[in-house]
């Protein structure tokens, strides 16, 4: 896929998955998703965390599990 298309997958159909973005912060893939999906709705979510199962064609989750600063008490 060319890099001007946006809201589209191969064939035409509308992009529902974003593979390419396992290993990618956050804002990245929030930047990426929105670019194909305009209205979509980002949820970050703990990976491991229940999630409800209702289908919304709105929302679009990302799990995420990574600590990016040391733990620390105070």
């Amino acid at each position: 896929m060319s890099s001007g298309m946006s809201s589209q997958a191969e064939g035409g159909a509308e992009k529902t998955s974003w593979p390419e973005l396992v290993g990618k912060c956050v804002e990245e893939a929030k930047k990426v998703i929105l670019m194909d999906k305009p209205d979509a709705k980002i949820v970050v979510v703990p990976a491991g965390s229940p999630v409800t199962y209702d289908y919304r064609t709105d929302r679009v989750r990302l799990f995420v599990n990574t600590v990016v600063e040391v733990p620390r008490v105070g």
